[in-house]
């Protein structure tokens, strides 16, 4: 005689047992062999009521299902009964078995979510999280009031206030500058000339200055090159890019430059 040792483990009800044996069997459970699996689960029972332990009428119910359905495949069919010319017999693709395998898919698929959820929640068992403090104590005991002491007609005084200013932007306001005419420009550029002397040299860069204006600029260049014109100065590069360097010649003094000299 074989002697069947069972290791009893905790199952939430009569489908978490058939899951178990059919896992463990390992078998499809779209073509469960009700015959095996219902002698594994009386067994089961069987083992239980050995060990004194009490069986819930889940159990039992879920035993007489299966016994049903293992009864209901052993019987054969029934003949086909004619009657008015129409046939009544049972349908070819029943399956006693269909509303057991429905309710065991329905009980995996929640089985699996509950499983996936108790694994993230052992995941976030493990973060820990400080508890918010009370930072009430840092708060001002009495808020400050911004407007504090204000009326009405200080807002009215700050508004004009605001308009003033604001007629005081809108303001246009024209600036002249003085205009200095190449003539001019000529004079003081000889002028500088005479003080380094007859063969003296003076560099381009000695009459700009960085508060020049840029019409100041073209004016000096233009002084420059009617000199050169008028063979007063000569002009030349040490090097590409160098400083213009002025030679005066001295030929003529700037009070000996006539009016039909200076074209400008």
């Amino acid at each position: 005689m074989t002697v069947v040792n069972y290791k009893l483990e905790t199952f939430e009800g009569p489908l978490d047992l058939l899951l178990h044996l059919i896992d463990k069997a390992e078998i499809d459970i779209q073509d469960i062999p009700i015959s095996d699996i219902t002698d594994q689960y009386m067994a089961f029972l069987h083992s239980m009521q050995e060990l004194e332990l009490d069986i819930t009428s889940e159990f039992l119910v879920m035993a007489a299902t299966l016994l049903s359905i293992k009864s209901k495949l052993l019987l054969p069919k029934p003949p086909v009964m004619e009657y008015d010319d129409l046939d009544f017999y049972e349908e070819e693709d029943y399956d006693p078995r269909d509303e057991l395998v429905r309710k065991l898919v329905e009980y995996r698929k929640y089985k699996g979510i509950a499983r996936h959820l108790s694994e993230r929640e052992w995941e976030r068992s493990l973060i820990y999280g400080k508890e918010p403090e009370d930072l009430s104590a840092f708060l001002p005991t009495e808020p400050a009031n911004p407007v504090h002491g204000l009326h009405a007609s200080d807002l009215v005084a700050a508004f004009q206030r605001a308009l003033r200013k604001a007629e005081r932007r809108t303001t246009v306001t024209r600036i002249h500058r003085d205009e200095i005419s190449v003539k001019d420009r000529i004079r003081q550029v000889i002028g500088a000339l005479e003080m380094v002397g007859t063969g003296g040299r003076l560099l381009f860069s000695k009459l700009m200055h960085e508060d020049m204006y840029r019409h100041e600029v073209v004016v000096t260049f233009l002084a420059i090159l009617e000199l050169m014109k008028m063979k007063q100065i000569f002009c030349y590069q040490e090097k590409l890019f160098d400083d213009i360097v002025m030679e005066w010649r001295g030929d003529l003094r700037v009070n000996g430059l006539s009016e039909a000299e200076i074209n400008y």
